[in-house]
């Protein structure tokens, strides 16, 4: 079976940007503010000047080699363990917001409370293989303890694997604390990747002191890392999408190269964020068709290097869960879909250019993200799937709703919804006839209300719930 392929660009200008990307970082370089890193590249070969990194070609390359292709998270539920870079995307809710808005249009802070639901939803999901990090900014739990509050609250609500705080070395290390609380009781040791966490580049070219304390704590503790550069075309990046390019794959290469010259084989994912500015009002594009087709390449310059790549998800501009919001949500996930990525981060719940979660949205995305994956799965081409014999006995003019062979596959076969509606119009008129949001409300109701939280140790949950200090 062949998976269906998005390509926007040929080897050959792959190469371009690629050659572009290593002139950057050995000619202009990038600003580390993290003194150990300095020194750690510096002694692999770097040049440092100040706080300045010059990345020579070689050192650069050598370290994307040590990386490996995919790799496997494991989760507390062997079950729910995922891989990453096997061919099948792996899915994980939107992240780090600091609004919510509700089916009626308003937008709010976020608050613990919503955080739970979140977790619950994420937890409910047949698509999410992570059970999410910041899935909202809590504004009522205090900065110290957010990070470990809402760690808390996606272990204890999700026997899934989960993403850890990037938010300073200090925070990285509460993390590994409490997964080793999970996974090791009080030995506290992590024998594997048990999370995968977000470190992102400051564009242009810096790294900042909270997000590369984080990346070494985890690099040495050998859990995963996504290395991702959000660039803003036209503003933060320069304005043609190869450029943009780039620049995002230079930043990415520099953290990759300080994860590797860290701790040799650390398991990092390639991630790009990158989209275009709204000229007229100076803000970031996210729904954007050039972020869609950045995201495609992205993939491409991911996987040369023999990378797993993070992009993509139901990504909008939109403030509203309207019909701008379905367009541009499908648009980037079908996208995402096809050119290959492996981590796809933000796909369900996502709005207003990541800075608004919708429970509604997340349960629509969801959908959207089981449409994809079954257009990703195709079909199987064997002597029965291609039912030649059939054909031939039901003849011209019979019908195939009644044999044995579509009893036998169409539940396999065909996508079902669990929210699209296909009823007839006199059916969705008996049957309520209510408005997708509508329909999306009811259900976060349902799965809110009739979750069960899956089995946790009470000891455990006992420590992990004095260390988040709830």
């Amino acid at each position: 079976m062949t998976r269906p392929t998005l390509a926007t660009l040929v080897p050959e200008e792959i190469e371009k940007i690629k050659a572009a990307s290593l002139e950057i970082l050995e000619r202009t370089g990038v600003n580390i503010d993290h003194i150990e890193a300095r020194e750690v590249l510096q002694a692999a070969g770097a040049k440092v000047e100040g706080e300045r990194v010059y990345f020579p070609p070689k050192l650069v390359m050598e370290a994307i080699a040590k990386a490996p292709r995919q790799f496997t998270i494991h989760a507390r539920n062997p079950s729910k363990n995922i891989t990453v870079g096997a061919g099948d995307p792996v899915l994980a809710p939107g992240y780090g917001a600091p609004y919510v808005t509700l089916a009626s249009g308003l937008r709010r802070k976020a608050t613990f409370v919503d955080f739970i639901k979140f977790a619950k939803l994420s937890g409910s999901s047949a698509n999410m293989g992570i059970s999410g990090g910041v899935l909202v900014e809590p504004s009522d739990v205090a900065e110290k303890d957010r990070h470990n509050a809402m760690l808390y609250a996606c272990i204890v609500n999700s026997d899934k694997p989960f993403m850890g705080s990037a938010t300073g070395e200090k925070h990285a290390k509460d993390t590994l604390r409490m997964a080793g609380i999970l996974f090791d009781g009080e030995k506290g040791i992590l024998k594997q990747p048990v999370m995968i966490s977000l470190i992102n580049t400051i564009t242009p070219l810096m790294l900042d002191e909270r997000m590369v304390g984080a990346l070494i704590a985890y690099a040495e503790a050998g859990q995963p890392v996504i290395i991702a550069s959000l660039g803003m075309a036209g503003a933060t990046s320069p304005a043609t999408l190869a450029s943009a390019l780039a620049l995002q794959n230079a930043e990415i290469l520099a953290g990759i190269t300080l994860a590797q010259t860290i701790r040799e084989g650390t398991p990092v994912v390639y991630g790009s964020a990158s989209s275009i500015t709204e000229m007229r009002n100076g803000s970031l594009s996210i729904g954007a068709p050039e972020g869609a087709w950045i995201i495609a390449t992205a993939v491409q310059i991911a996987h040369s290097y023999g990378l797993p790549c993070r992009a993509g998800g139901c990504l909008t501009d939109s403030k509203i869960l309207d019909l701008q919001a379905s367009y541009e949500s499908m648009m980037s996930l079908q996208a995402a879909g096809m050119a290959g990525v492996d981590f796809v981060l933000h796909a369900a719940g996502i709005l207003e250019s990541y800075m608004s979660m919708s429970m509604e949205k997340f349960i629509m995305d969801d959908e959207l993200c089981s449409m994809v994956r079954r257009f990703l799965r195709g079909t199987k081409l064997d002597v029965d799937d291609l039912a030649v014999q059939l054909i031939h006995d039901v003849g011209p003019g019979g019908q195939f709703l009644t044999s044995d062979h579509t009893y036998q596959n169409f539940r396999t076969e065909f996508w079902q919804p669990t929210l699209s509606n296909r009823e007839t119009y006199d059916q969705w008129r008996l049957n309520d006839s209510l408005p997708m949001i509508n329909q999306a409300e009811k259900r976060v109701n349902e799965i809110v209300d009739n979750y069960e939280i899956p089995y946790l140790d009470k000891s455990i949950e006992r420590k992990l719930k004095e260390m988040a200090g709830i």
